[in-house]
């Protein structure tokens, strides 16, 4: 079993990259292969709602989306993780999920998800539920833990010093694992997946 951890900060060993490796080293702890996935320093373009990628599967833009999603595919449950700007998550993890959740549902769903913000003061909890949003749109379970996840400083320094943070991120690692383990169990005892209806559109506005 492998989980992806996606580091949506500009900072590649910052807060966020911090609070990603304490919940990474639980997992490891539960025999859990990780991976951390840098978003990098590069602008990443947001969807531009062309379709390409529902025929593809693939995004138009052949950059770290397109990468993500191929180890995606190959992952059992994933762990995002961003800064807080303005009270909500990093240009570069928005525009990245937009394109991912997009291009590559498929690839995602009914598969553990978990976020995780890091901040220096507030606006954690409004980033957190704007990560979250992903999940709940795409048939994925919500990796929870002991409190909200997040963790506080200004410096990685500040946030290992974040106790309470740090054992939040501890929690969701086990629980991630837990779930994991869980649903490897069921599906050995021949308990299948959810078998979706097919899928309805209602717009709100009728002529």
């Amino acid at each position: 079993m492998k989980v992806l951890l996606i580091n949506g900060s500009p900072n590649k060993k910052g807060c966020t990259y911090t609070a990603l490796c304490e919940a990474e080293k639980e997992l490891n702890k539960q025999k859990i292969e990780t991976e951390i996935l840098y978003l990098g320093q590069k602008p990443i373009r947001g969807c531009t709602a062309c379709g390409k990628c529902l025929e593809t599967g693939k995004c138009v833009f052949d950059d770290t989306v397109n990468v993500a999603l191929e180890k995606a595919a190959q992952s059992d449950g994933f762990v995002f993780g961003s800064p807080v700007h303005y009270a909500g998550a990093s240009g570069f993890i928005t525009s990245f999920l937009d394109r991912c959740f997009f291009a590559g549902s498929d690839v995602f769903a009914y598969k553990p998800g978990a976020a995780i913000v890091s901040c220096r003061r507030g606006g954690a909890t409004a980033a957190l539920d704007q990560l979250n949003k992903y999940f709940t749109i795409n048939n994925m379970p919500v990796v929870s833990s002991q409190y909200w996840n997040m963790v506080h400083g200004n410096t990685p320094q500040e946030v290992l010093q974040d106790l309470e943070g740090m054992q939040t991120m501890r929690g969701l690692g086990r629980n991630m694992a837990w779930l994991l383990k869980s649903i490897q169990a069921g599906k050995k005892s021949g308990v299948a997946l959810p078998a979706p209806e097919e899928r309805i559109w209602t717009n709100f506005i009728r002529s």
